[in-house]
């Protein structure tokens, strides 16, 4: 695009003193031509630009009117890099890094990134995720609504949605919208929509910011409390947090945390093998002694 040409153009003319207009022209694939009438539309925003001719000619910013070269800081230039390479790792592509390149000619230093900071926000599903990410985010650019097949613990439903943000939270990846089925905003995981496409366009409404709270997405109707033995304190470190727990006298852990749904809750502790012991509430016992009965009866036909 024009404007971003031009603003890696604004940034290199700050880092080097003087630049041609060949160089400029390979390093943005474009003709000569293009890279004049660029330098042009700068000028005419206000930045002075310079261009002499001959052996030592070239392209600059006028003297006096140096914008400070450290507007952007080493450290500041390398967090940049490695947002940008972790949107790389979704996409499949390398854009993003070859944007960041554009605008950091002139310090290479820079281009190497923190390298103690790597940031991958790709999956196991990312053969079919990026190609979902890739499409809403056109319609989101675009104000076309997206159709879908959802999927959720409620069942399976068809969906027409007004797409505003996608989202990373919680290791996975969200679409924001306005779901025309619910006549409200609502949060959809990517990886439980199938037949993604695009709709018809959209006029944009007034878009609430999202609760992306654990609590406002999901409500915690139950109240668990199980008693899990000690070779399970990372899983309950790892997903719920220490204070999710309290350690026993006999080294067991008392974990109290509140779930969504039954389904979640016999879910969880079965996870845990003979590791765990439900508490409360009392009638999910009840429903795990079922699910156990079903189990024993599958596997055990006389």
């Amino acid at each position: 695009m024009k404007l971003d040409r031009m603003i890696g153009i604004l940034s290199i003319l700050l880092q080097q003193d003087k630049v041609t207009a060949p160089y400029l022209a390979e390093k943005f694939e474009v003709s000569r031509r293009t890279i004049s009438r660029d330098i042009e539309a700068l000028c005419m925003a206000g930045i002075p630009l310079v261009t002499e001719q001959g052996k030592n000619g070239g392209i600059s910013i006028m003297e006096g009117y140096k914008i400070d070269h450290t507007l952007l800081s080493t450290s500041d230039m390398q967090a940049i890099l490695a947002g940008l390479r972790s949107l790389d790792s979704v996409s499949g592509t390398n854009r993003y890094a070859q944007l960041m390149e554009k605008l950091s000619v002139g310090a290479s230093n820079l281009l190497a990134g923190d390298t103690h900071i790597l940031i991958d926000l790709s999956s196991w599903y990312k053969a079919s995720l990026s190609p979902k990410i890739e499409l809403l985010h056109d319609a989101i650019l675009s104000q076309h609504k997206v159709s879908f097949t959802y999927f959720s613990p409620a069942g399976e439903s068809h969906r027409i949605l007004e797409p505003y943000d996608l989202i990373f939270q919680w290791a996975n990846w969200y679409v924001w919208g306005w779901c025309a089925y619910r006549e409200d905003f609502r949060l959809f995981k990517l990886r439980r929509m199938t037949e993604l496409q695009l709709d018809e366009t959209f006029e944009k409404r007034v878009v609430p910011i999202p609760d992306l709270s654990f609590r406002g997405v999901s409500s915690d109707v139950y109240q668990v409390k199980a008693i899990i033995q000690p070779q399970y304190k990372w899983r309950l470190i790892e997903e719920y947090g220490p204070e999710s727990f309290t350690i026993q006298p006999d080294g067991t852990l008392l974990f109290s945390f509140g779930f969504a749904d039954k389904s979640s809750i016999v879910g969880w502790i079965v996870s845990f093998g003979d590791g765990a012991e439900l508490l409360e509430p009392t009638e999910v016992r009840k429903d795990l002694l079922e699910f156990a009965e079903g189990i024993r009866k599958k596997y055990f036909k006389s």
